[in-house]
C-alpha cells in the first residue's frame, strides 16, 4: 500500500498529460483524428499476450494514408515522450522525499547514506574525507548519433518538467495551480503543432553547441549545488568540509575533436569547438560577475585589494569590475577565434587560474573583513564553478584511428628515404620513434608531400598547438593495437609544437585488443614511455576500454568477462611499474554497450581499477536522462561520487579461483554462441539488413558522422550505435544479450551449476552483468519481433529469426533458473510497472512502422516522416538505446 502510495503522484502526472495531449489532438486535428488514435491505443491495451488481437490491431493500422499514419506515430509518440518526462519528475520528487522526511532513511547512496555506512565499515573519517576531496571524476559528453527530435522539442520538454513541479508545491494556491495547468495545456498544445524532426543532419560544430546547453540549463548550477551538498554531508561525517580548489567532478567532451571515422571532422572543426565553449563559458561568467557586483556593495577590504584598486569607496565592486573587464576581452578573443585583439581595455584571461586567483583575492578579503558568510555565498559558488569548468566548460578530447597516424609517419619516412614505415615490424617502429622522440631536430620535411588524409591529420597537431591547453584534454587513438600507436601521437605532438603534449590514451576496443591491451601498456611502461607526470609527481597513465565495439565482436557476456580480466591485469601492471592507472570507459546508453545504472556499474569493477580516478563517456540521450533536469543531475552527480568513493575505500573482494573457471568457461560458450550467428551464419546480414530499419536509419538525419566505418556491409563495418540502435527497434533487443542463454544453460547442466547460482549471489559483477541482462529480457517482446520477420524478412533467411526467438526464449529461462525467480524483474516492481505503461503505446508504433518499412522499401517516399517518427516514439519507449 505505502509502494502504491508513493508513486500515485507519477500516475496523476501520467494522466494529466495524456489527457492534456488527447485534448491538443481533439482540438487542433478534429474528433475523427482523436476517436482513430483512442480506437487504437484501446486495442493495443487489450491485446496483451493474445496473437489474434495483435491480428486486428495491425489489420486497423495497415490500411492507414500516410497523414493518419503520422498523426497517429505522433500521438504515441509524445505520449511516451510525456511518460518520460512524469517518470523523470517522479525521480526528483522522490529524492526530494527522501531529503524533507527528518525521521526517514537517507536514500540509498546519498552523501549521508554513504558516508555513515562507510564509517561503520572501518573507514577512518581522515580516510574518508581524504579520499572524497582528491578525487578525480571526468563525464565526457559525446554526440548522439540516435537523436531524431529537435532541441526546440527537447526545450519543450524541459519546460513541462518545470511546469510539473509548480504543480508539486505543498503551499501552492489553487489559482497558481490553476495558471500552470494552463501553461502545462499551451506547452502540449505547441508540442502537437511543432515539427519535432531534423530536417538536416546536424554539423560537428551543431553537435558541439548543442552539448553545451546542457551546461547552461542545468549543470552550471547543479555543480555548485552537489558541491555544497557534498560540502556538508563532508562536516557531519568527517569534521572538515571541501577544501579550496578542490572539484572532485569535471567535464570533457568528444563533440567537435572525435574524428575516428568521421570526415566532418578537422582542424578548423576542433579549432571553432574550443573557441565556441570558451565563448559560452565566458557568457556564464560574465553573468555570475554581474549579480556579484550587484550584490557586494561593501565597503571594508583587506590591504591586497586595496592596493589593488585604491581609495575607492567599494573596493571589492572596483576590483569585480576589473574581472569583467577581463571577461569582456575574453569574449572578445573566443569570438574571435582567438585571433589576437586590435582593441581590448584588459588583457583576457589565458588559463583558469587567472581568473581563480582574482576571484580568491574577492574571497580573502571578505573573510579578513570578517564577512564570512558573504565569501561562502554566491561568490564560493563560482569560485568552484571556475575549478570544476574552467574557462571552457569542458575540456576537448580528439580522438583519431591508429592507421592515420601510421599512414601519415610512412609519407615523412619515404620523403626522408628511410623507407616505409607502414612494412616495418613493431620493434623496428618502437626503435624508430624513440630514437626520434629523444632527438631535438625536427623530423617532418618542410616540403612534405602528403594526401588529404594526412594533410588533415598533419594540420589538426598544428591546430592542437595553437589552442588554449586548458580548454584540451587527452588525444584518443581508437584502434590501437600496439606501443608503436602511442608513441606515433607523442612524436607528431612534438613535431607539431603542441607543449604541453596532450596525454595519449590508447582505445582498446574489440576482443583481441583487449586480451593484448597488458602487454602493449607493459612494453611502453618498460620502456619509460607512455605515463604522464602529474601535479603531485605520480606518474599516471590512461587506458580507454572499448565496450560497443567489444560486445559488437564477442557478445556481451564474452566482452564483459574480457573487459573485467583485462581491467585486473592492467591494474597489476600499473601496480608493478609504481604508475598510477587511469581508466576510461567508454560506455554507451544501452545495455548492449556497456550502459546500466552507474552506480551499479562502478561499483562491479574489479577491486583496485577504480583508485580515486575515473573517465567515463556520457552519450548522446543519457546526457539528457542524467542532466537535463536539475533535481536528476544532483542526483547523477552525487551517485559518481559515493560509487566511486566507495569502490577506492572499500572495493570488492576478488572472485574465487572456481568462480573464474566457471565464467571463462561460459564466457567461452557465448563467445562461439554469438559467432555461430553474427559471423559465420551467411543468411544472418542479409536477415538483419531486412527486419530491421538499419538501412532506413542511414537515409535520417541524426547526427553527423557516417552509420559505417568505410565500406562494406557486413555487421564489422557497422557501427555500433546503428547496430543497437536498429535491434532495438524491432524490440529483439538481440546484442545485449545473444550468447547469454547458452553459457548460462551450459553451466547449469554441468556438475557446477550451484556454483553458477553462488556467483549469481554473491559476486558483484556477475550479478550485475545479469541484472543488466534481466532488464534488457523484460523490455524486449519477441511476438514484436515475429511480426518484423513476417512481414520483412528475406525469403533466403529460412528459419533464422525463428531460431533467435527460440533462443531469447532459452535466455529467459535460464536467467531465471539463475536467479531464482519466477518472472523478470521480480524484485523491481518500479520498472515493470513503468514497461507495462508504456507497451500499449509502443507495440503500435511497431506494427505502424513495419507497415511503413515495406511502403518504403516499395519506392513510397511520402512515408518518411511518419518512418522517422516511429523511430523516435519506439527510442522514446525503450529509452537505453544509443
Amino acid at each position: 500500500a505505502s509502494h502504491n502510495a508513493a508513486h500515485a503522484p507519477l500516475r496523476d502526472d501520467i494522466r494529466l498529460l495524456g489527457e492534456l495531449l488527447g485534448e491538443a489532438v481533439r482540438l487542433l486535428d478534429g474528433q475523427a483524428a482523436f476517436e482513430r488514435i483512442e480506437q487504437v491505443r484501446r486495442a493495443s491495451r487489450d491485446h496483451r499476450g493474445d496473437g489474434a488481437a495483435l491480428d486486428a490491431l495491425s489489420a486497423m493500422i495497415s490500411d492507414l494514408p500516410a497523414d493518419d499514419a503520422l498523426g497517429l506515430a505522433r500521438a504515441f509518440s509524445h505520449f511516451l515522450s510525456l511518460s518520460n518526462i512524469a517518470e523523470q519528475h517522479h525521480r526528483v520528487r522522490r529524492r526530494r522525499d527522501y531529503r524533507r522526511g527528518a525521521d526517514s532513511p537517507p536514500q540509498r547512496a546519498s552523501y549521508d547514506e554513504a558516508f555513515a555506512r562507510f564509517c561503520a565499515a572501518g573507514v577512518a573519517p581522515d580516510a574518508l574525507w581524504r579520499c572524497v576531496t582528491e578525487a578525480d571524476i571526468e563525464l565526457v559528453l559525446t554526440a548522439h548519433p540516435t537523436e531524431v527530435n529537435r532541441r526546440t522539442v527537447l526545450h519543450k520538454h524541459a519546460q513541462i518538467e518545470r511546469l510539473l513541479g509548480v504543480l508539486d508545491g505543498v503551499d501552492v494556491l489553487q489559482e497558481e495551480r490553476d495558471a500552470a495547468t494552463v501553461a502545462l495545456r499551451r506547452e502540449v498544445q505547441t508540442l502537437w503543432r511543432t515539427d519535432e524532426l531534423l530536417r538536416r543532419k546536424p554539423t560537428p560544430i551543431e553537435e558541439a553547441r548543442a552539448g553545451l546547453l546542457v551546461f547552461e540549463s542545468t549543470l552550471w548550477d547543479a555543480v555548485p549545488g552537489a558541491l555544497r551538498q557534498l560540502d556538508g554531508a563532508l562536516k557531519r561525517h568527517t569534521g572538515r568540509g571541501l577544501p579550496s580548489g578542490c572539484a572532485p567532478i569535471r567535464f570533457g567532451s568528444w563533440m567537435g575533436g572525435d574524428r575516428d571515422g568521421n570526415p566532418n571532422v578537422d582542424a578548423a572543426t576542433t579549432t571553432q569547438a574550443v573557441w565556441l565553449a570558451r565563448a559560452v563559458a565566458v557568457e556564464l561568467y560574465v553573468g555570475e560577475i554581474d549579480k556579484l557586483i550587484a550584490d557586494l556593495p561593501v565597503t571594508t577590504c583587506n590591504a591586497d585589494l586595496r592596493a589593488a584598486v585604491g581609495d575607492v569607496a567599494e573596493p571589492v565592486r572596483a576590483f569585480l569590475h576589473l574581472v569583467r573587464a577581463r571577461l569582456d576581452a575574453t569574449r572578445t578573443q573566443a569570438h574571435a577565434a582567438g585571433a589576437p585583439l586590435v582593441v581590448a581595455t584588459a588583457a583576457p584571461y589565458s588559463d583558469q587560474r587567472a581568473l581563480r586567483d582574482e576571484l580568491q583575492r574577492c574571497y580573502d578579503s571578505l573573510v579578513d573583513s570578517g564577512l564570512v558568510a558573504l565569501a561562502d555565498g554566491p561568490l564560493l559558488d563560482v569560485l568552484r564553478r571556475v575549478d570544476a569548468f574552467g574557462l571552457s566548460l569542458v575540456r576537448l578530447d580528439i580522438r583519431q584511428e591508429a592507421p592515420r597516424h601510421a599512414a601519415l609517419l610512412d609519407a615523412a619516412t619515404r620523403a626522408l628515404g628511410l623507407g616505409s614505415y607502414l612494412d616495418w615490424p613493431e620493434e623496428q617502429r618502437i626503435a624508430f620513434l624513440c630514437r626520434e622522440l629523444d632527438n631535438e631536430r625536427p623530423l617532418l620535411p618542410r616540403k612534405l608531400v602528403l594526401n588529404d588524409d594526412a594533410a588533415a591529420d598533419l594540420a589538426t597537431f598544428r591546430a592542437l598547438a595553437l589552442l588554449p591547453r586548458d580548454a584540451l584534454g587527452a588525444y584518443v587513438i581508437s584502434m590501437a593495437g600496439a606501443a608503436s600507436d602511442v608513441l606515433a601521437v607523442a612524436l607528431l605532438q612534438r613535431e607539431a609544437g603542441v607543449s604541453p603534449p596532450l596525454r595519449v590514451v590508447p582505445l582498446f576496443e574489440t576482443q583481441d585488443d583487449l586480451i593484448a591491451a597488458p602487454a602493449v601498456v607493459d612494453r611502453l611502461l618498460t620502456l619509460g614511455r607512455g605515463a604522464v607526470v602529474a601535479g603531485d609527481g605520480a606518474r599516471t597513465l590512461e587506458v580507454m576500454l572499448g565496450y560497443s565495439d567489444s560486445a559488437k565482436d564477442a557478445g556481451r557476456l564474452a566482452a564483459s568477462w574480457s573487459l573485467y580480466t583485462a581491467q585486473e591485469r592492467l591494474v597489476a601492471i600499473a601496480a608493478a611499474h609504481d604508475v598510477r592507472l587511469v581508466l576510461f570507459h567508454g560506455r554507451g546508453g544501452s545495455i548492449g554497450r556497456g550502459g546500466g545504472p552507474t552506480h551499479e556499474a562502478i561499483l562491479s569493477q574489479p577491486p583496485g581499477s577504480v583508485q580515486g580516478a575515473l573517465r567515463v563517456t556520457e552519450q548522446g540521450e543519457v546526457i539528457g536522462l542524467k542532466f537535463g533536469v536539475p533535481g536528476i543531475a544532483l542526483r547523477t552527480l552525487e551517485l559518481y561520487i559515493t560509487a566511486v568513493t566507495e569502490a577506492t575505500l572499500l572495493p570488492p573482494a576478488p572472485p574465487q579461483p572456481d568462480w573464474r573457471q566457471r565464467m571463462d568457461e561460459m564466457a567461452a560458450v557465448s563467445f562461439a554462441a554469438w559467432r555461430g550467428v553474427v559471423r559465420t551464419d551467411p543468411a544472418f546480414v542479409p536477415y538483419f539488413r531486412s527486419v530491421t530499419p538499419e538501412r532506413e536509419l542511414a537515409l535520417l538525419p541524426i547526427g553527423s558522422r557516417p552509420a559505417r566505418r568505410g565500406g562494406g556491409g557486413g555487421v564489422e563495418s557497422l557501427r555500433a550505435i546503428p547496430w543497437i540502435f536498429a535491434w532495438t527497434q524491432t524490440r529483439l533487443l538481440l546484442p545485449s544479450w545473444l550468447g547469454v542463454g547458452a553459457a548460462l544453460r551450459a553451466g547449469l547442466d554441468g556438475p557446477h551449476s550451484a556454483m553458477i547460482r553462488e556467483m549469481a549471489q554473491h559476486w558483484r559483477f556477475f550479478r550485475s552483468t545479469l541484472g543488466m541482462v534481466e532488464m534488457v529480457m523484460a523490455k524486449s517482446a519477441p511476438e514484436i519481433a515475429a511480426r518484423y520477420d513476417a512481414a520483412l524478412g528475406p525469403a533466403a533467411s529460412g528459419d533464422i529469426g525463428q531460431r533467435l526467438r527460440a533462443a531469447h526464449g532459452e535466455t529467459r529461462d535460464a536467467l531465471l533458473d539463475v536467479l531464482g525467480q519466477q518472472v523478470l524483474l521480480q524484485n523491481n516492481a518500479v520498472l515493470t510497472r513503468s514497461i507495462q505503461v508504456r507497451n500499449p503505446y509502443v507495440d503500435p508504433l511497431n506494427l505502424l512502422q513495419i507497415e511503413l518499412l515495406k511502403r518504403h522499401r516499395a519506392g513510397d517516399r511520402s512515408v518518411e516522416d511518419a518512418l522517422a517518427v516511429t523511430i523516435s516514439g519506439i527510442a522514446a519507449g525503450m529509452r537505453n538505446t544509443g
